[in-house]
């Protein structure tokens, strides 16, 4: 089953919380705080794999989670690591954040690695905040919660080539018979289903991978018959061979079917009409086909037509070695517009405040802010010293004072990302 395009809710792991503890030993006086960091959090990572053409794997995982990282032990010991998942995807996958609507990884490249989601650091232990003037720290931090993020992964397969063209006019028996591929053949249309990718070995040595598109009608863009879904697959080729039935059943002319497939492209996107594009004038083995053909030759003239026949294999080597040659002056970054430019423009993003402070229905300040939440996340409220830690870190940042303009008085109730705090000058 071929499957391009898929959605799913991937999760680091949280990092490990960091440990409160204190070393005793025989003989060993004060020991001192002894408490180890957490361990880093699982990353989810893909990577690309030019073994697989499909996103079938994905079909029935709706999500990946991370394992979380270690909490931090006795004798100062750090918590380990979690291990990282790594998920193969198809070369030529694209994996996007559906709620920002934002490109995270064009996967191009056989062994391209790239992390979508990051996990969280460990926590630090009370090892790590003793100085000579707080000797007996009860401060551990908690680990930072990974990312997560609701992805959308669309697979575009790389191919050189790609055939396009009405049902039934010759593209499988083409791609059948100039590579090793072997597509559903039949004389009914729609035929083909899903993408076939064919490799092609030129007699003088080079080679370049050929995808068999699925066939195209009047309204595809708009997504009528089965092109609007594999439309896509033809933005990631360098070269088009548009292939025309040159003795068309049901009064149909070969012209006008070149004209109506190129309007579906173009409507999809028009970059692809920037693409060279090949003719390959099919089907001459039957009556009719030449007058046609002569008559095209008139209504074609920048493009490159070559009159074959894929049945009995007439003039196959001559459309191959056009594409060779074709491909030879065009690099793959020409056309391909996911991939990032050399060229980076930087603009100035003003920086998101470090908090704010909103009055709810009941009258009661609620804080929030980044900053706030990455401070309260590593806080455990379990120890006098990380609650005071706490409320040194928002002090610092200004919050009191904010809240004193406001009107708040001590004993108050303030909150902070939703829970309740009695605000003490």
């Amino acid at each position: 089953m071929f499957i391009d395009d898929v959605s799913l809710f991937a999760k680091a792991g949280k990092g490990g919380d960091g440990a409160v503890a204190f070393r005793r030993e025989k003989y060993v006086a004060k020991g001192g705080p002894a408490g180890g960091n957490g361990g880093r959090g699982g990353d989810i990572v893909f990577v690309g794999n030019e073994g697989l053409t499909t996103l079938i794997d994905f079909r029935y995982k709706k999500m990946i989670v991370a394992d979380d990282g270690v909490k931090g032990g006795l004798n100062k010991c750090f918590g380990a690591d979690a291990e990282d998942i790594v998920i193969q995807v198809p070369v030529g996958s694209i994996i996007y954040d559906q709620t920002q609507g934002t490109v995270i990884a064009d996967i191009t490249r056989h062994g391209q690695r790239e992390v979508i989601c990051k996990g969280g650091k460990g926590g630090r232990g009370n090892a790590t905040f003793a100085t000579s003037r707080m000797r007996t720290p009860m401060i551990a931090e908690k680990g930072e919660p990974g990312e997560e993020r609701e992805i959308r992964i669309e697979l575009k397969i790389l191919a050189d080539v790609g055939l396009v063209g009405f049902p039934s006019v010759g593209k499988s028996t083409i791609i059948s018979v100039v590579s090793s591929a072997t597509p559903k053949i039949a004389d009914y249309p729609f035929t083909t289903l899903i993408p076939q990718l064919g490799v092609v070995l030129v007699k003088d040595g080079r080679s370049f991978v050929v995808a068999d598109m699925p066939g195209l009608i009047e309204g595809a863009s708009q997504g009528a018959g089965l092109g609007f879904q594999f439309l896509r697959h033809i933005e990631r080729t360098r070269v088009i061979v548009h292939v025309l039935d040159m003795a068309p059943l049901e009064n149909r002319d070969p012209y006008g079917d070149y004209l109506k497939i190129n309007k579906e492209l173009e409507t999809f996107n028009p970059k692809l009409m920037l693409r060279p594009q090949i003719i390959a004038a099919n089907k001459m083995d039957l009556p009719g086909a030449a007058e046609n053909l002569k008559k095209l030759k008139t209504q074609i003239t920048d493009k490159t037509i070559i009159p074959i026949s894929a049945h009995t294999k007439e003039n196959l080597d001559e459309l191959v070695y056009a594409i060779a040659k074709q491909l030879e002056t065009i690099k793959l970054e020409q056309f391909n517009e996911n991939i990032r430019d050399t060229v980076i423009e930087y603009k100035y993003t003003p920086p998101a405040p470090p908090f704010v402070i909103e009055k709810d229905e009941d009258g009661v300040y609620n804080v929030t802010g980044a900053t706030i939440k990455k401070y309260f996340d590593a806080t455990d409220f379990d120890h006098d010293d990380s609650v005071k830690q706490f409320a040194r870190r928002i002090r610092t940042l200004g919050v009191d004072e904010a809240l004193r303009k406001l009107g708040v008085k001590t004993g108050e109730t303030v909150r902070i990302l939703g829970y309740e705090f009695e605000f003490l000058d």
